[in-house]
C-alpha cells in the first residue's frame, strides 16, 4: 500500500515542477523577446512587439561631401643620425665640456683628453724634420758644385750621379717626415673630442680622471640627431600600388602623426622614401617619413599611429555606422516618403573611420538609418526618433511625436552595437 501511494505523489510532484519550469520559459521569452515595443513597466518596457507598430530609429541625410584617402599604420621614430662618441686616442680624461642630455652644435668641444704626451711627440718629429731638411740643403749644394766641376772636366761621372741620389733620398726623407709631423698633429687634435653633427647627447659614461681608449665599446656619450627627425612604418604589399601611383602626382605625401588611434596629432611632414623590396616574412614594404621637430616632442624609438594621405574622394557621403554587411555586400535602410526601411545595396569607397564615400546606390538628400538597423527588414515601419544632420553631428532634437518614447528609442538604438546581420529575404 505505501508503494502504491508514494508513486502517483511523485509523478504529481514531477508534472508540477515541469510545468513550473515551462512556465518560466514562456515568460522568459516573452519579457525579453527582441524587437517588443510595450510591456510590463510601460513604455520602455520589454514585450513581445505587436504587428504593425512602427520601429523607432535614428537616421542622417546623404550629403555630397570630400573624404581624404589615408593609409594607417603604426610607426616608429627614428633619429636622422645617432652617434657613439668614442675616442680616437687613448690617454686619461681631463675634462668634460658638456651636461646630460645637452644640446650641442656640431664641431663642438665635448671633452678633452691630456694633450701633453702628444704635443711631446709632435715636438720630436719637427725635430727630426728639420735635422732631415738641414742635410738635404747640404746635399743640393754639393751637387750644384759638382755639376760645375763635371763641365770642368774636374770630376768624374760617377761623383755626379752619386750626389745626384743622395739629394733624391733626402728629398723623400722629408716627405716622411711631413707625413709624421702630419700625423703627430692629427693625433694631437684628437685629444679634443668634438661633435660630429647637431643634436642632443645623453648620459656620460665615463667620469673625469678616468683611462680611455680608442678600443672602448660604450664610448663616451651618445648622441643623436632629432631635428629633423624621421619615421619608420610599414604597409601591406596590397596598399603598395595604390601609395605609388599617390607618390607618382604628388612625391611628397603629407603624413600625420598621433599619439594614439584616437590621439591629438603630434607632428605633419611628408613620405620621402620607399624601401625598394618587399619582407617576403610579414608581405609588407616599409616607409621613410620626416618631420621638422623644431620641438623636439618626438623622441627617437616613440611608438606613433602614422596616417598617410594619398588623395581625396568626393561623392555622396554618410555615417560609416549606416552602412550593414552581409551575404550579399554592403547595404543601408533607406527611409522612403511612407516611413518605411528599404534595403538598398550600395558601393562604398574611401572612408575615416566616421563617414564614408558611397559611390552608387544613394543619392544627396537620401534618408538612411543609423541607429536601430539590427531590428528591421525590407518594408519595416519606422519612427524617426533622433534625426542626425547631414554633417553626421548626432544629437539633433527630437521630435515632438517622439518625445513620449524616449526611453524606448533609448533600448531602440543599443542595437547598434550587436553584430551587423544581412537583410531577410
Amino acid at each position: 500500500m505505501t508503494n502504491t501511494t508514494t508513486r502517483p505523489r511523485r509523478t504529481r510532484r514531477r508534472i508540477l515542477v515541469w510545468a513550473a519550469a515551462c512556465g518560466l520559459m514562456v515568460f522568459a521569452l516573452w519579457y525579453f523577446w527582441p524587437g517588443a515595443a510595450n510591456g510590463p513597466g510601460g513604455p520602455g518596457g520589454r514585450g513581445f512587439r505587436m504587428g504593425g507598430q512602427a520601429t523607432p530609429v535614428s537616421v542622417a541625410q546623404a550629403a555630397p561631401g570630400r573624404i581624404d584617402r589615408t593609409l594607417r599604420a603604426l610607426g616608429t621614430v627614428t633619429p636622422l643620425a645617432t652617434v657613439t662618441i668614442r675616442a680616437r686616442v687613448d690617454g686619461p680624461l681631463q675634462s668634460v665640456n658638456f651636461a646630460d642630455g645637452q644640446a650641442v652644435q656640431a664641431d663642438e668641444v665635448l671633452a678633452v683628453i691630456d694633450p701633453q704626451p702628444f704635443r711631446v711627440q709632435l715636438d720630436q718629429a719637427l725635430g727630426q724634420q728639420m735635422q732631415h731638411a738641414a742635410q738635404l740643403d747640404q746635399a743640393r749644394r754639393d751637387l750644384a758644385r759638382y755639376e760645375q766641376l763635371f763641365k770642368q772636366n774636374s770630376v768624374a761621372r760617377q761623383q755626379l750621379e752619386a750626389a745626384r741620389a743622395q739629394v733624391r733620398e733626402l728629398q723623400g726623407q722629408a716627405k716622411s717626415d711631413q707625413a709624421t709631423v702630419d700625423n703627430a698633429r692629427l693625433q694631437l687634435g684628437y685629444t679634443e673630442i668634438r661633435a660630429p653633427v647637431d643634436g642632443r647627447l645623453g648620459l656620460r659614461k665615463v667620469d673625469v680622471g678616468n683611462m680611455i681608449r680608442a678600443s672602448d665599446t660604450d664610448g663616451l656619450v651618445v648622441l643623436t640627431q632629432s631635428r629633423p627627425i624621421d619615421v619608420i612604418f610599414s604597409i601591406p604589399q596590397t596598399r603598395l600600388q595604390a601609395l605609388l601611383e599617390a607618390r607618382r602626382a604628388t612625391p611628397g605625401l603629407q603624413t600625420r602623426l598621433f599619439s594614439d588611434a584616437a590621439g591629438t596629432a603630434l607632428a605633419s611632414g611628408a613620405l620621402v622614401a620607399v624601401d625598394n623590396q618587399i619582407d617576403v616574412a610579414t608581405g609588407t614594404v616599409q616607409l621613410k617619413a620626416r618631420f621638422d621637430n623644431a620641438d623636439e616632442s618626438l623622441f627617437p624609438n616613440q611608438f606613433v599611429q602614422v596616417r598617410l594621405r594619398l588623395g581625396t574622394q568626393e561623392g555622396v557621403t554618410l555615417p560609416l555606422r549606416a552602412v550593414q554587411r552581409g551575404s550579399q555586400g554592403e547595404y543601408v535602410y533607406r527611409v522612403d516618403a511612407e516611413n518605411k526601411a528599404r534595403v538598398v545595396p550600395v558601393v562604398t569607397g574611401v572612408d575615416d573611420s566616421e563617414r564614408v564615400v558611397i559611390e552608387s546606390g544613394l543619392q544627396a538628400g537620401d534618408t538612411v538609418v543609423v541607429e536601430g538597423t539590427d531590428r528591421l527588414r525590407d518594408g519595416s515601419d519606422v519612427e524617426i526618433v533622433a534625426p542626425e544632420a547631414a554633417g553626421g553631428v548626432a544629437g539633433s532634437p527630437v521630435q515632438p511625436a517622439a518625445k513620449a518614447d524616449a526611453a524606448t528609442a533609448a533600448q531602440a538604438t543599443t542595437g547598434s552595437a550587436k553584430p551587423r546581420r544581412g537583410p531577410a529575404s
